[in-house]
């Protein structure tokens, strides 16, 4: 039986036959990784394409681009705007000194 407090077994892709519209592209996975759990911390469904050319023939070509329903593409917009003002204001705490 499928826990459902167990998101990873019951987490839903967007289907494909559905309207998908593009919200975030980042030249690094890694960016594209953090903003996509920051959607679906907030319950929005999404998906992560790699655009990565040949890197063979393209060296340094592509990225990723994140996905969404149509109907929740506004939303997401405004949650990664938001986190994106959050992450310029944020303030590092430089004055202790390493431990080690």
């Amino acid at each position: 039986m499928v826990d459902p407090s167990n998101r990873s077994e019951t987490k839903e892709r967007p289907n494909p036959q559905e309207k998908l519209v593009k919200v975030f592209d980042a030249e690094r996975e890694s960016e594209a990784l953090v903003v996509s759990g920051l959607l679906e911390s907030a319950g929005i469904d999404n998906d992560v394409t790699s655009t990565d050319a040949a890197q063979n023939i393209y060296p340094g070509v592509g990225g990723s681009i994140i996905l969404v329903r149509e109907e929740d593409a506004d939303q997401a917009r405004l949650l990664i705007e938001e986190y994106r003002q959050a992450d310029e204001t944020a303030e590092i705490d430089v004055s202790e000194e390493p431990t080690g």
